[in-house]
């Protein structure tokens, strides 16, 4: 008696398509971890702008001028964002987002926005306004020195 022998599977147009879709989406995965890396060359928003070299002495973030009001400065070196939620009050988070870890994007009308999962958080006082996070952005002590804004160790 023979043996018999069965038919090989063969994959049908909606199976490949399927595979197709999966195989697309696993990379869209890929690239979305990857843009959760922090980089300094991630675009900043309207307020893009490069941390002033390390010198001896107090640690100057940026200047007065350099942050507007309701808006921020995120200074991608040391991974801190200045903000001004009202003329003349100067105020300074982590730029870490409490959720995956990514460097903040921008801050406008008062927000601090992550590009990642798009949390959201106060400029006056770090909390969350949007999640997925769920913490707030840490403080930082900074003051106002002549037209610098200073971090204090």
């Amino acid at each position: 008696m023979a043996e018999e022998t069965k038919p090989t599977p063969t994959a049908d147009r909606r199976t490949m398509l399927r595979a197709t879709a999966l195989g697309v989406a696993a990379a869209g995965v890929g690239v979305t971890a990857a843009a959760c890396s922090s980089s300094n060359s991630m675009p900043q928003g309207s307020n893009a702008q490069t941390a002033p070299a390390a010198s001896a002495g107090p640690v100057t973030l940026t200047t007065t001028s350099a942050v507007p009001v309701g808006g921020g400065f995120i200074d991608q070196e040391r991974k801190i964002v200045v903000t001004q939620p009202t003329a003349g009050q100067f105020k300074a988070f982590s730029a870490v987002c409490t959720h995956a870890g990514c460097t903040v994007g921008s801050v406008q009308n008062n927000v601090i926005h992550c590009p990642c999962h798009f949390s959201e958080f106060s400029a006056k006082d770090g909390s969350v306004v949007q999640g997925p996070a769920a913490s707030p952005l840490s403080a930082e002590n900074v003051s106002v020195q002549g037209s610098n804004i200073v971090l204090n160790s």
